[in-house]
């Protein structure tokens, strides 16, 4: 498994988390670094990782793209004219590698990349303002936007064109689908609210403390949220109720929360998660300790910058991203199979 991070400093960061046996038989995990340099000309705003494919956006208006195992950049792109807001990438679950590309801007569009190799397919304009978040159903057939427009947009990426469009009233900055795509949370301020994704229904509201930076599903409807409070929170969708909490997991602000999880996806694995803050720290927990007490990190690096995003990847396959201009026709024309009415 391994994990990649952005920081203010424009550098990019990657670590593979991997056991470090000790001579008495005892396993820990060691965050173990990959690679580390400037890799824009201005703050890392966004970062994505699938299999072994790794990718970042930055207010320079550019989005590099990096192979994992050999900690490599593979090259750049240059489809947007403003900040890239968010990143995110579809990998079917029958392939080790990811297929397409999302990417997000500061005004309004959403760019669609087929992944192998990476070449522009589609832009839609989502939002009259910024992007502030994408999040791509398990399908790959749609995607959800939310914007300073203070609305909520949806994407066919079937036909590469905006289906939905609708008012929110207030601004979210953040917007995920559950792992199963039944549902989707919307980040606005401290609170976070589950909607059914058929019909965009309101479930439920959960409130923090303070305002949410990050968030991230896990397994059996739990949703991980970080924020200004300085904590971890994992919350029951299912019931509406906290589940726990990692009190003072960072010391500052917590920027970026991964769920990671094995190659074979192994429901007895240990429940790992990786949290980045603000002032440079990354950590892995076994959140499973933290039902009972506060578990103390599995796992702890210092970057000794200004984190500013983080995101996972198991690495199932070892084939080798490209960055070109073959013919995108020759590709599927979106994210999804088929085609949708």
């Amino acid at each position: 498994m391994s994990l990649i991070a952005g920081s203010y400093e424009k550098f990019i960061w990657g670590f593979k988390l991997k056991p470090l046996k000790h001579s008495d038989s005892q396993e820990t995990l060691t965050l173990t670094p990959l690679f580390s340099y400037p890799a824009h000309l201005a703050p890392i705003t966004t970062v994505a990782a699938a299999g072994p494919a790794a990718a970042s956006g930055s207010s320079d208006d550019t989005i590099h793209i990096y192979d994992i195992p050999s900690a490599s950049s593979l090259g750049s792109l240059h489809q947007h004219t403003s900040s890239i807001t968010s990143l995110s990438f579809f990998t079917p679950p029958s392939l080790s590698f990811p297929r397409n590309l999302l990417s997000a801007a500061a005004d309004g569009s959403v760019c669609i990349f087929d992944a192998d190799p990476f070449v522009h397919l589609k832009t839609v304009w989502a939002h009259k303002k910024a992007v502030n978040d994408l999040s791509v159903h398990p399908s790959g057939k749609l995607a959800l936007t939310v914007g300073r427009d203070e609305c909520l947009a949806m994407l066919n990426l079937v036909r590469g064109r905006r289906s939905f469009y609708c008012r929110l009233g207030k601004e979210a900055s953040l917007v995920k689908f559950d792992l199963g795509g039944e549902r989707f949370f919307m980040v606005t301020e401290e609170k976070v609210g589950i909607h059914q994704a058929e019909d965009a229904r309101l479930v439920t509201e959960l409130e923090c403390r303070k305002r949410i930076l990050c968030a991230a599903p896990g397994e059996n409807g739990l949703l991980f949220a970080g924020g200004e409070d300085r904590n971890i929170t994992a919350w029951d969708t299912n019931s509406g109720k906290l589940a726990y909490c990692i009190e003072d997991a960072h010391s500052t602000r917590v920027k970026g929360i991964v769920v990671l999880t094995r190659n074979d996806g192994d429901v007895n694995d240990p429940y790992l998660l990786a949290s980045a803050s603000s002032n440079g720290v990354i950590r892995v927990w076994d959140v499973r300790m933290a039902v009972k007490e506060k578990p103390n990190p599995l796992a702890e690096v210092n970057t000794k910058s200004r984190l500013t995003c983080l995101a996972g990847s198991s690495l199932k396959s070892l084939k080798r991203p490209q960055v070109g201009n073959s013919n995108p026709t020759e590709k599927h024309d979106t994210a999804g199979e088929g085609s949708q009415e």
